[in-house]
């Protein structure tokens, strides 16, 4: 593991043991738009890892969900959502993840993301392949997607607009096996990523929803591209990661004009 990898993922544990610690005991709630929940701890999270990263790493650019980004000329920055799933967090719902990637010059090299509440680290870097908790992990084999345990997402503004991905959760339910919708996109493409899910899909997205956790996949043998099939960036707002044996089955889901109907 590289220094890069070292400190990131130090910081992911350090912020993550802080969220778990603080799990039940927020102090302030408030709101970023009408539904989009953020906490003190998401702030304090945030705080540490910033100390962490730049203490090593004075010159590299920061961009993070709370803070917003600074600007160094630097070509390294790294990208965090320090509380993946705050919505689950603040109703004590045990699924969120800190989620910590590494650009130079805009492409992701490290990616770690850290679920506390089962210690397990998700971590890779670029060519060297994918692991969870010091083992190499792989995506799964499956070539069906009738066979697949898929998941997704919704935006925050998902009943205020046509675009909201409700269309495209109808159609996946009448052609995977089953749809999750856990509720942390980082760690949702880390389970893929590991075999336990076989594809994901979501829309409206930023970059510290997927920097880390798709560069895991990808180094896991898993397919990333946009709905479209072009080439997928975490600047992008919408991605498809999978296995790759099911990858253009959920493109041509995504394409068709209505969902299946139900035949007895």
């Amino acid at each position: 593991m590289s220094l890069f990898g070292r400190v990131a993922r130090e910081a992911a544990l350090e912020a993550g043991c802080y969220m778990k610690r603080r799990l039940g005991k927020i102090k302030e709630l408030s709101f970023k738009g009408e539904i989009n929940l953020v906490t003190d701890v998401d702030k304090k999270c945030e705080a540490l890892i910033i100390r962490r990263l730049k203490s090593h790493f004075p010159k590299h650019e920061i961009l993070a969900e709370e803070s917003g980004g600074d600007r160094q000329s630097c070509a390294y920055r790294w990208v965090i959502d320090p509380l993946d799933g705050t919505t689950n967090y603040a109703h004590n719902f045990p699924f969120f993840a800190v989620s910590i990637a590494l650009e130079r010059e805009l492409k992701p090299i490290v990616g770690v993301v850290y679920d506390p509440m089962r210690d397990e680290t998700f971590y890779a870097e670029r060519d060297k392949g994918a692991y969870l908790n010091r083992k190499r992990m792989h995506v799964s084999k499956e070539r069906s997607l009738s066979r697949s345990l898929l998941a997704t997402g919704f935006a925050y503004d998902v009943k205020r607009v046509l675009q909201n991905n409700i269309s495209n959760f109808n159609k996946f339910v009448m052609s995977a096996q089953a749809i999750r919708r856990p509720g942390s996109a980082s760690l949702d493409i880390c389970y893929v990523a590991s075999g336990r899910l076989d594809g994901f899909w979501e829309m409206k997205l930023f970059p510290w929803d997927t920097a880390a956790a798709v560069l895991i996949a990808k180094e896991a043998g898993g397919k990333v591209t946009r709905f479209s099939g072009e080439p997928y960036s975490h600047y992008d707002e919408d991605v498809i990661v999978s296995n790759s044996k099911i990858h253009k089955q959920m493109i041509d889901v995504l394409r068709s004009k209505r969902r299946r109907s139900w035949r007895r």
